[in-house]
């Protein structure tokens, strides 16, 4: 929450006379506008897109409403703060939504799990499906918490800007055993497969791969403990209008449709943007929200001290990428919840494919996302609006022909869907569309078509991370799933956080002007 001198609203004039641009308007990039336009920083937000929201944004087709990204908010908390920092109220913007149970997980020789918030309804599911590892549950639970506490609740929202900084805080994490992967330390408090997968199976939300992703990522299960999983009624994109309302609200102003086709700098440091069409705008700052690699790579290319860093961006482990399936249908199956998340036989092998060997497989674990069983405005009277999605590799592990395939792969996910869960389905479906790793790159500028940017291993976490702040060149920010602390909806927001505190540093911040700009430009 908010401090105290955070609410105040008042600043020195040297920090109201300071301009800023924000590159992307994903959520991190929404939520480092609004950080800066309330602590009095002149803040533009360019979206090289038709649409707000990058990975967070929306289409519409003959009715129905698809969100072509995150789906699951979870740490509502977070979101909350950016309304009361700029002296709004959350509830005027936008309604969140309760999803209970959070998902539903299924396996192919038909066991369940409800994977719920509530502690006595989840404790049920364990006694029912695995009686023997209740106990194990709850000493697993005492762990995380402590992981919860020390590295969202601490750490966080604190960026990692020098060596010393990771020094300080390493004897808590080697106490925590950061470096023991995610599965393996879930496997000490759990003897059930099927436990295993409902423990660990979360990293993979955000770009992580589960057998070495750091065991620091245990602490998203006691966050959805305590906060629960919410959905936006209308949608994610409904979360990203009202946050684009609420930084104009306080005098925030947005350049959409206006792609920046290079960050200016002079003498190590950053002067301004320039879009593609030419346009020089001058600026103070810069906040990238847009691919890291990217930025360095493109946006940088003129800049001498971005090449290093660039070409040691290029060789690091970036993160899976996806494969989505967007369909409409004329009615709902039974068995099904909003979250669901389907295991197939393999779980290791699966994994080591998409991560290590890059090998798009005959087999594939789901994520189906059903919002109109919450919001039925999603999807015409009656009729229902659906996204599945399928971890794949990335395009840099050799490049699976999806231009070509993509439909043929389409094919075989309903066909698996319709044969083990939604029984009809090829039949029911109305409209439908595709997302490939070629989307991700080409759409959102993804370096090799990666859907979390960085992965999150523990040698490119928190300090080894892009760091919120470039050292050598001046000016020049992060936010994102590619900076610390990482990917997903509370990471991208804490994101902004961390990076709005090393930009503000001790100044409180002034009441923001009332009223901001949105400008529609082409690409």
């Amino acid at each position: 929450m908010p401090t105290k001198s955070e609410s105040t609203y008042k600043s020195s004039y040297s920090q109201q006379k300071r301009r800023a641009a924000v590159i992307g308007s994903g959520l991190g990039g929404l939520a480092a506008a609004i950080r800066l336009a309330a602590g009095g920083i002149k803040t533009v937000l360019y979206e090289g897109l038709d649409e707000l929201g990058g990975r967070a944004g929306v289409f519409t087709e003959d009715g129905y409403v698809f969100d072509r990204g995150p789906t699951v908010i979870t740490a509502p908390e977070a979101v909350e703060e950016l309304f009361l920092l700029a002296g709004k109220k959350m509830s005027d913007y936008v309604e969140l939504l309760p999803v209970e149970p959070m998902y539903r997980l299924l396996w192919e020789d038909g066991t369940r799990f409800d994977y719920s918030a509530d502690l006595d309804a989840l404790t049920a599911e364990i006694r029912r499906v695995a009686p023997g590892d209740e106990a194990g549950y709850h000493e697993f639970y005492a762990y995380a918490k402590k992981v919860y506490d020390a590295g969202y609740t601490e750490l966080c929202h604190v960026p990692f800007l020098h060596f010393w900084d990771m020094v300080k805080v390493a004897p808590q994490l080697l106490k925590l055993k950061a470096h023991v992967p995610v599965y393996k330390t879930v496997s000490r408090y759990f003897a059930s497969d099927y436990l295993r997968q409902v423990f660990s199976f979360s990293s993979l939300l955000i770009g992580g791969n589960p057998f070495t992703a750091s065991s620091i990522y245990t602490l998203i299960h006691p966050l959805e403990r305590q906060w629960g999983v919410t959905f936006p009624k209308g949608g994610t994109h409904a979360l990203v209008r009202a946050l684009a309302k609420l930084f104009t609200d306080i005098g925030g102003e947005i350049r959409l449709g206006t792609p920046v086709a290079a960050i200016k700098t002079s003498n190590g440091r950053v002067t301004g943007v320039q879009d593609q069409k030419g346009a020089v705008d001058r600026f103070d700052l810069v906040v990238s929200n847009a691919d890291v690699t990217y930025t360095y790579n493109e946006l940088l290319r003129g800049e001498p001290a971005a090449k290093s860093k660039a070409k040691s961006l290029r060789g690091k482990r970036h993160s899976m990428s996806l494969f989505l399936l967007y369909f409409g249908t004329r009615k709902a199956y039974p068995g099904l919840l909003h979250h669901n998340v389907l295991f197939g036989a393999r779980y290791r092998e699966l994994l080591r494919d998409i991560f290590d060997k890059g090998v798009v497989s005959d087999d594939f674990s789901l994520y189906l996302h059903a919002p109109t069983l919450t919001d039925p405005s999603l999807a015409p009277s009656g009729c229902h609006s659906f996204y599945v999605l399928s971890p794949v590799p990335h395009l840099g592990h050799g490049r699976y022909d999806w231009e070509r395939k993509a439909e043929a792969y389409a094919d075989r996910v309903i066909d698996y869907l319709d044969e083990r869960y939604m029984p009809g389905l090829r039949g029911d479906i109305t409209v439908r569309r595709t997302f490939t790793p070629l989307d991700f790159e080409s759409r959102y500028h993804a370096y090799q078509g990666s859907a979390f940017s960085l992965e999150p291993t523990l040698t490119q976490s928190a300090y080894f991370r892009v760091h919120n702040r470039d050292m050598q060149i001046g000016g020049l920010y992060f936010v994102g799933a590619g900076t610390h602390p990482g990917a997903g909806i509370p990471g991208v927001i804490g994101s902004a956080k961390a990076t709005a505190a090393v930009i503000l540093g001790e100044q409180a911040a002034p009441e923001a002007e009332p009223l901001g700009r949105l400008i529609l430009g082409s690409n």
